[in-house]
């Protein structure tokens, strides 16, 4: 039986190797909504419109795919974009039924779909070799390019992942009220009863207690939920939650198999994070070979948003360590 040797890295806000919380303000750069359309663009897929938004390095630079999470958008990575654009080339879509893309009601969205999305979209842009940092929902379409990954049926190489917070593993996934509700026949009523006050109050509450999203940044997330009509969408959207039962052989299995494939993976997690916090990560030690883990105690579910400075530099040294020296580009 093969022994997995974790490696986790517990860091306190401070930046030190530490096993206790702690507080500190971070800094963070300040986006807004209308600034990050601005700068944006669309590509068709299915016939709808898909926004996203690119900063192009040149030619030699890797390229590094963000896949946001759920419910809202390629808005989540802005406190960390600009540091991620002066090593990578960067391209962020909003997937179909978010932020600034279509969000059609007569469609039928699924993780194998927002995937084929993604490789569209790379395909279009002439990326033939790409790197890929997850969040919640996008981790699960990042799974879904593992296993085209490992069963050869990818359209580009795929170098690495990194993933934070998601539900990696059905079975350690805790879904909110609101989720389960959203996936109930009482879905639709849900949705048209979702208002600004009760999405802020559900934010809030998965991420750390001191770390939570300012006025602007629950503002900021709810006007790309709402835009294109988007409440109309969410009961489709969360559909997730059956599908990674559905499909957790196929990409439970391509994550545990990554190595095998010489795809380094990290996982950066925001240990009090009530959805996929500690516990998530404690079974990805569990059935993820050789497990390199990055713990961000006291941080909750948005780890970009809450700590972007923990994340960037876990994620860039993972790139430093574990990825660079394997596969230079």
């Amino acid at each position: 039986m093969r022994h997995t040797v974790t490696r986790t890295i517990c860091w306190d806000n401070t930046g030190n190797h530490h096993p206790q919380e702690s507080k500190s303000v971070l800094t963070k750069v300040w986006i807004s909504p209308d600034d990050w359309r601005i700068a944006g663009e669309y590509f068709p897929h299915r016939s709808h419109r898909i926004f996203f938004r690119r900063a192009m390095m040149g030619r030699d630079a890797p390229t590094l795919l963000l896949i946001h999470g759920f419910p809202t958008s390629s808005w989540d990575w802005s406190p960390i974009w600009q540091t991620l654009t002066t090593h990578f080339n960067v391209i962020a879509p909003d997937l179909m039924g978010f932020g600034f893309s279509a969000k059609p009601v007569a469609y039928e969205y699924s993780i194998l779909d927002q995937a084929d999305l993604c490789e569209a979209l790379l395909t279009r842009l002439g990326v033939t070799r790409f790197h890929l940092l997850a969040h919640d929902y996008g981790d699960t379409v990042a799974q879904e390019l593992l296993a085209r990954a490992h069963d050869g049926s990818a359209l580009a190489a795929l170098g690495s992942v990194c993933f934070l917070n998601g539900g990696l593993f059905p079975e350690t996934h805790r879904a909110r009220s609101v989720q389960r509700l959203l996936l109930s026949p009482l879905g639709g009523l849900v949705a048209r009863q979702m208002n600004s006050t009760r999405f802020a109050n559900a934010m809030t509450a998965i991420f750390g207690r001191a770390t939570p999203p300012s006025r602007a940044e629950l503002d900021a997330m709810w006007s790309m939920v709402i835009e294109n009509d988007g409440l109309r969408v969410l009961p489709k959207l969360v559909g997730y939650i059956t599908e990674r039962k559905r499909y957790r052989a196929r990409w439970v299995g391509a994550t545990a198999k990554a190595s095998n494939d010489d795809i380094p993976l990290r996982l950066i997690d925001g240990a009090d994070d009530p959805v996929s916090g500690r516990h998530m990560a404690a079974r990805y030690a569990e059935l993820v070979p050789d497990a390199d883990i990055m713990l961000l105690n006291a941080i909750g579910h948005y780890p970009q948003m809450e700590a972007p400075e923990e994340v960037l530099r876990g994620f860039l040294g993972f790139h430093e360590t574990r990825v660079t020296p394997r596969f230079p580009e």
